[in-house]
Protein backbone atom coordinates (compact mmCIF):
# COMPACT_ATOMS: atom_id res chain seq x y z
CA UNK A 1 0.00 0.00 0.00
CA UNK A 2 2.17 2.27 -1.20
CA UNK A 3 0.16 5.64 -1.34
CA UNK A 4 -1.40 4.95 2.34
CA UNK A 5 -0.68 8.11 4.45
CA UNK A 6 -1.29 9.00 7.98
CA UNK A 7 -2.34 12.60 8.62
CA UNK A 8 -2.74 14.55 11.98
CA UNK A 9 -5.82 16.35 12.13
CA UNK A 10 -6.27 19.42 14.51
CA UNK A 11 -10.45 20.16 15.01
CA UNK A 12 -12.36 21.83 16.85
CA UNK A 13 -16.41 21.48 18.43
CA UNK A 14 -19.01 22.68 20.62
CA UNK A 15 -19.61 19.50 22.94
CA UNK A 16 -23.20 19.89 24.17
CA UNK A 17 -24.40 17.50 21.21
CA UNK A 18 -22.18 15.03 21.85
CA UNK A 19 -21.46 11.85 23.96
CA UNK A 20 -17.98 13.27 24.25
CA UNK A 21 -14.90 13.06 21.69
CA UNK A 22 -14.70 9.64 21.40
CA UNK A 23 -17.00 7.18 19.56
CA UNK A 24 -19.89 5.82 21.67
CA UNK A 25 -21.01 1.56 21.94
CA UNK A 26 -23.09 0.35 18.92
CA UNK A 27 -26.32 0.13 21.30
CA UNK A 28 -26.01 3.92 22.34
CA UNK A 29 -27.94 5.52 20.03
CA UNK A 30 -29.15 8.69 21.94
CA UNK A 31 -25.70 10.55 20.83
CA UNK A 32 -23.24 10.39 19.16
CA UNK A 33 -19.49 11.06 19.51
CA UNK A 34 -17.14 13.55 18.19
CA UNK A 35 -14.94 10.72 16.47
CA UNK A 36 -18.21 9.30 14.99
CA UNK A 37 -19.34 12.41 13.02
CA UNK A 38 -15.06 12.69 11.91
CA UNK A 39 -15.03 8.60 10.68
CA UNK A 40 -18.18 8.91 8.60
CA UNK A 41 -16.79 12.35 7.10
CA UNK A 42 -13.13 10.15 6.38
CA UNK A 43 -15.61 7.48 5.28
CA UNK A 44 -17.48 9.81 2.67
CA UNK A 45 -13.60 10.31 0.62
CA UNK A 46 -13.87 6.51 -0.60
CA UNK A 47 -10.77 5.17 1.28
CA UNK A 48 -10.07 1.93 -0.14
CA UNK A 49 -8.86 1.18 3.97
CA UNK A 50 -11.05 0.79 6.70
CA UNK A 51 -11.13 4.08 8.92
CA UNK A 52 -10.09 4.10 12.51
CA UNK A 53 -9.13 7.47 14.51
CA UNK A 54 -6.86 7.88 17.40
CA UNK A 55 -8.20 11.09 19.21
CA UNK A 56 -5.53 12.68 21.61
CA UNK A 57 -7.84 13.76 24.40
CA UNK A 58 -10.89 11.91 25.64
CA UNK A 59 -13.06 15.10 26.54
CA UNK A 60 -16.34 14.55 28.46
CA UNK A 61 -19.80 14.41 27.40
CA UNK A 62 -20.35 18.64 27.36
CA UNK A 63 -16.75 19.59 27.06
CA UNK A 64 -15.77 21.72 24.72
CA UNK A 65 -12.30 22.08 22.45
CA UNK A 66 -10.88 24.70 20.24
CA UNK A 67 -8.21 22.05 19.58
CA UNK A 68 -8.37 18.73 19.99
CA UNK A 69 -6.17 16.14 17.54
CA UNK A 70 -6.19 12.93 16.32
CA UNK A 71 -4.51 10.97 13.60
CA UNK A 72 -5.42 7.91 10.49
CA UNK A 73 -4.50 6.59 7.90
CA UNK A 74 -5.94 6.89 4.42
CA UNK A 75 -5.40 5.08 0.92
CA UNK A 76 -6.63 6.81 -2.26
CA UNK A 77 -8.51 4.64 -4.95
CA UNK A 78 -6.88 3.70 -8.27
CA UNK A 79 -3.69 4.86 -6.59
CA UNK A 80 -4.01 8.22 -6.62
CA UNK A 81 -1.67 10.59 -4.69
CA UNK A 82 -2.89 11.61 -1.24
CA UNK A 83 -4.98 14.26 -0.52
CA UNK A 84 -2.93 17.36 -0.08
CA UNK A 85 -3.31 18.96 4.07
CA UNK A 86 -5.36 21.78 2.35
CA UNK A 87 -7.82 19.54 0.26
CA UNK A 88 -8.23 17.25 3.00
CA UNK A 89 -9.23 19.65 5.69
CA UNK A 90 -11.91 21.58 2.61
CA UNK A 91 -13.00 18.22 2.02
CA UNK A 92 -14.14 17.02 5.33
CA UNK A 93 -15.45 20.36 6.97
CA UNK A 94 -17.93 20.17 3.56
CA UNK A 95 -18.97 16.58 4.84
CA UNK A 96 -18.97 18.05 8.40
CA UNK A 97 -21.11 21.35 8.13
CA UNK A 98 -24.44 19.99 9.38
CA UNK A 99 -22.03 19.13 12.72
CA UNK A 100 -20.67 21.86 15.49
CA UNK A 101 -17.51 19.95 13.90
CA UNK A 102 -14.97 21.93 12.24
CA UNK A 103 -11.25 20.87 11.44
CA UNK A 104 -8.66 23.39 11.42
CA UNK A 105 -5.24 22.05 10.66
CA UNK A 106 -4.17 18.62 9.00
CA UNK A 107 -0.29 17.51 8.49
CA UNK A 108 1.06 14.15 7.11
CA UNK A 109 3.07 12.35 9.70
CA UNK A 110 5.25 9.31 9.51
CA UNK A 111 3.47 6.11 9.86
CA UNK A 112 4.55 5.31 13.28
CA UNK A 113 3.44 8.26 14.89
CA UNK A 114 0.54 8.28 17.64
CA UNK A 115 -2.18 11.44 18.15
CA UNK A 116 -2.16 10.39 22.10
CA UNK A 117 1.00 9.17 22.83
CA UNK A 118 3.07 11.83 20.71
CA UNK A 119 1.56 14.21 22.50
CA UNK A 120 3.98 16.52 24.62
CA UNK A 121 0.95 18.27 26.98
CA UNK A 122 -2.66 18.75 26.70
CA UNK A 123 -3.81 22.69 28.01
CA UNK A 124 -7.74 23.28 29.39
CA UNK A 125 -9.36 26.56 30.38
CA UNK A 126 -12.24 26.33 32.53
CA UNK A 127 -14.47 29.29 32.28
CA UNK A 128 -16.62 30.85 35.29
CA UNK A 129 -19.27 33.23 35.10
CA UNK A 130 -20.04 35.32 38.58
CA UNK A 131 -23.57 36.80 39.76
CA UNK A 132 -25.59 34.56 37.56
CA UNK A 133 -28.36 32.76 39.29
CA UNK A 134 -29.49 31.02 36.21
CA UNK A 135 -28.02 30.46 32.69
CA UNK A 136 -31.19 32.43 31.31
CA UNK A 137 -29.55 35.15 32.61
CA UNK A 138 -26.65 34.48 30.37
CA UNK A 139 -26.30 35.96 26.60
CA UNK A 140 -27.54 32.64 24.70
CA UNK A 141 -23.37 32.18 23.14
CA UNK A 142 -22.44 31.84 26.70
CA UNK A 143 -25.28 29.16 28.12
CA UNK A 144 -23.66 25.75 28.35
CA UNK A 145 -20.23 27.40 27.83
CA UNK A 146 -19.57 28.48 31.31
CA UNK A 147 -20.09 27.34 35.07
CA UNK A 148 -22.34 30.29 36.33
CA UNK A 149 -22.19 31.10 40.05
CA UNK A 150 -25.38 33.02 41.59
CA UNK A 151 -22.67 35.02 44.43
CA UNK A 152 -19.97 37.55 43.05
CA UNK A 153 -17.77 37.10 45.43
CA UNK A 154 -14.65 34.88 45.10
CA UNK A 155 -11.67 35.28 46.66
CA UNK A 156 -9.08 34.93 44.12
CA UNK A 157 -5.84 34.70 46.40
CA UNK A 158 -7.79 31.81 48.39
CA UNK A 159 -7.86 30.09 44.70
CA UNK A 160 -4.38 30.93 43.74
CA UNK A 161 -2.65 29.25 46.87
CA UNK A 162 -4.87 26.28 46.25
CA UNK A 163 -3.63 26.07 42.71
CA UNK A 164 0.07 26.35 43.54
CA UNK A 165 -0.45 22.90 45.78
CA UNK A 166 -1.38 21.50 42.87
CA UNK A 167 1.35 21.93 41.13
CA UNK A 168 4.13 19.86 40.44
CA UNK A 169 4.51 15.84 40.11
CA UNK A 170 1.46 14.47 43.02
CA UNK A 171 -0.86 11.49 43.42
CA UNK A 172 -4.19 13.13 41.80
CA UNK A 173 -6.25 9.94 42.76
CA UNK A 174 -8.82 12.22 44.83
CA UNK A 175 -9.17 13.95 41.68
CA UNK A 176 -10.42 11.22 40.00
CA UNK A 177 -13.71 9.73 39.20
CA UNK A 178 -14.01 6.31 38.89
CA UNK A 179 -14.26 4.88 35.89
CA UNK A 180 -13.18 1.25 34.23
CA UNK A 181 -9.86 2.39 33.07
CA UNK A 182 -9.47 3.00 36.74
CA UNK A 183 -6.94 0.12 37.73
CA UNK A 184 -5.12 1.07 34.76
CA UNK A 185 -4.14 4.59 35.02
CA UNK A 186 -0.87 5.55 36.78
CA UNK A 187 -2.85 8.13 39.48
CA UNK A 188 1.03 10.34 39.65
CA UNK A 189 0.64 12.92 37.42
CA UNK A 190 2.83 16.60 36.58
CA UNK A 191 0.86 19.07 36.79
CA UNK A 192 2.92 22.06 34.95
CA UNK A 193 -0.23 25.04 34.82
CA UNK A 194 -2.78 25.78 37.41
CA UNK A 195 -3.38 29.27 36.53
CA UNK A 196 -6.37 31.59 37.51
CA UNK A 197 -6.88 34.92 35.54
CA UNK A 198 -9.47 37.12 34.24
CA UNK A 199 -11.96 36.31 31.66
CA UNK A 200 -14.54 38.12 30.07
CA UNK A 201 -18.22 37.24 27.93
CA UNK A 202 -17.88 36.43 24.25
CA UNK A 203 -20.09 39.52 23.88
CA UNK A 204 -19.28 41.55 26.74
CA UNK A 205 -19.49 45.05 24.70
CA UNK A 206 -23.10 43.85 23.01
CA UNK A 207 -25.00 42.64 26.49
CA UNK A 208 -27.14 44.69 28.52
CA UNK A 209 -24.94 43.42 31.81
CA UNK A 210 -21.21 43.24 32.37
CA UNK A 211 -20.43 39.97 33.72
CA UNK A 212 -17.16 39.07 35.58
CA UNK A 213 -15.70 36.35 34.48
CA UNK A 214 -12.58 34.12 35.35
CA UNK A 215 -10.40 31.73 33.67
CA UNK A 216 -8.93 29.02 34.93
CA UNK A 217 -5.99 26.83 33.02
CA UNK A 218 -4.29 23.66 33.65
CA UNK A 219 -1.39 22.11 31.35
CA UNK A 220 0.05 18.82 31.79
CA UNK A 221 0.99 16.11 29.65
CA UNK A 222 -2.09 14.05 30.81
CA UNK A 223 -4.73 14.01 33.02
CA UNK A 224 -7.10 11.54 35.03
CA UNK A 225 -10.68 11.05 34.07
CA UNK A 226 -12.62 14.48 35.43
CA UNK A 227 -9.39 15.37 36.93
CA UNK A 228 -9.59 18.77 35.87
CA UNK A 229 -13.34 19.42 36.87
CA UNK A 230 -12.49 18.16 39.83
CA UNK A 231 -9.58 20.18 40.92
CA UNK A 232 -11.47 22.95 39.00
CA UNK A 233 -14.55 22.52 41.40
CA UNK A 234 -11.98 22.58 44.96
CA UNK A 235 -10.55 25.55 43.89
CA UNK A 236 -14.07 27.26 43.59
CA UNK A 237 -14.97 25.94 47.01
CA UNK A 238 -12.22 27.57 48.16
CA UNK A 239 -12.73 30.35 46.67
CA UNK A 240 -16.41 30.45 47.98
CA UNK A 241 -14.94 29.56 51.14
CA UNK A 242 -16.60 26.01 51.19
CA UNK A 243 -13.36 24.66 51.95
CA UNK A 244 -9.85 25.69 53.18
CA UNK A 245 -6.64 25.40 51.94
CA UNK A 246 -6.03 22.84 55.29
CA UNK A 247 -8.78 21.24 53.86
CA UNK A 248 -7.90 21.17 50.21
CA UNK A 249 -4.25 19.61 51.31
CA UNK A 250 -5.92 16.64 53.27
CA UNK A 251 -8.16 15.85 50.30
CA UNK A 252 -5.24 15.29 47.92
CA UNK A 253 -3.02 14.01 51.14
CA UNK A 254 -5.59 11.05 51.25
CA UNK A 255 -5.30 10.15 47.38
CA UNK A 256 -8.72 8.36 47.56
CA UNK A 257 -11.46 9.17 44.95
CA UNK A 258 -14.00 8.97 47.80
CA UNK A 259 -12.48 11.56 49.83
CA UNK A 260 -13.44 14.07 47.30
CA UNK A 261 -16.76 15.60 48.18
CA UNK A 262 -18.87 14.72 44.96
CA UNK A 263 -20.87 18.12 45.32
CA UNK A 264 -17.94 20.24 44.42
CA UNK A 265 -17.24 18.51 40.73
CA UNK A 266 -17.38 21.52 38.29
CA UNK A 267 -20.02 21.29 35.60
CA UNK A 268 -18.88 19.72 32.21
CA UNK A 269 -20.34 23.05 29.71
CA UNK A 270 -17.37 25.25 31.10
CA UNK A 271 -14.49 23.25 30.08
CA UNK A 272 -12.33 23.99 26.95
CA UNK A 273 -9.49 21.98 25.46
CA UNK A 274 -7.53 24.54 23.94
CA UNK A 275 -4.32 23.08 22.78
CA UNK A 276 -2.14 19.54 22.41
CA UNK A 277 1.09 20.18 21.37
CA UNK A 278 4.32 17.92 19.85
CA UNK A 279 7.13 17.62 19.19
CA UNK A 280 7.93 15.40 15.87
CA UNK A 281 10.46 14.66 13.45
CA UNK A 282 8.24 13.73 10.92
CA UNK A 283 5.72 16.51 11.46
CA UNK A 284 5.27 18.93 8.43
CA UNK A 285 5.42 22.26 10.52
CA UNK A 286 4.42 24.21 7.84
CA UNK A 287 1.43 26.29 8.16
CA UNK A 288 0.31 29.85 8.68
CA UNK A 289 -2.90 31.27 10.94
CA UNK A 290 -0.54 31.55 13.72
CA UNK A 291 0.64 27.86 14.25
CA UNK A 292 3.92 28.48 16.00
CA UNK A 293 6.75 26.21 14.00
CA UNK A 294 10.20 26.21 14.42
CA UNK A 295 13.57 24.02 13.89
CA UNK A 296 15.99 22.97 16.46
CA UNK A 297 18.47 19.61 15.96
CA UNK A 298 16.54 19.02 12.75
CA UNK A 299 13.16 18.27 15.35
CA UNK A 300 9.93 20.33 14.05
CA UNK A 301 8.14 21.45 17.08
CA UNK A 302 4.15 21.81 16.11
CA UNK A 303 2.54 23.96 18.51
CA UNK A 304 -0.83 24.71 17.78
CA UNK A 305 -1.41 27.65 19.98
CA UNK A 306 -5.03 29.37 20.10
CA UNK A 307 -3.74 31.37 23.30
CA UNK A 308 -3.09 33.90 20.68
CA UNK A 309 -6.78 34.53 20.17
CA UNK A 310 -9.24 35.81 22.33
CA UNK A 311 -11.76 32.94 23.07
CA UNK A 312 -14.75 34.87 22.12
CA UNK A 313 -13.08 34.95 18.43
CA UNK A 314 -12.93 31.43 18.22
CA UNK A 315 -16.73 30.77 19.05
CA UNK A 316 -17.11 33.17 16.42
CA UNK A 317 -15.38 31.11 13.90
CA UNK A 318 -16.85 28.03 15.66
CA UNK A 319 -20.45 29.56 14.28
CA UNK A 320 -19.46 30.53 11.21
CA UNK A 321 -18.86 26.45 10.66
CA UNK A 322 -22.39 25.99 11.07
CA UNK A 323 -23.17 26.89 14.79
CA UNK A 324 -26.17 29.05 15.36
CA UNK A 325 -27.23 30.85 18.69
CA UNK A 326 -30.37 29.47 18.92
CA UNK A 327 -28.51 26.05 18.86
CA UNK A 328 -26.39 26.90 21.76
Amino acid sequence: MCNQTRYLIFFQYIGTKYSGAVKVPPHQLERQGVQDHLEDAIRRLRPLNTVSLSISSRTDRGVHALSNSAHFDFQRKNDKPPFTEDILVQALNFHLKAEQISITRAYRVPDDFHARFRALSRTYVYRIGLGVSHPSELPLIERDMCWNLRHMELDVEAMSEAAAMLLGTHDFSSFRAVNSDMPFKNPVKTLDVARIQPGRAFVCEHFHREIPFWELTFQSRSFLYKQVRRMTGALVAVGQGSISLTQLKEIMEARDSLAYPQNLVAPARGLFLTRVDYRESGVDGRGKNNNKTAQSNSVSYIVVDFSFFPLESIIIELIHYGVTLSEL
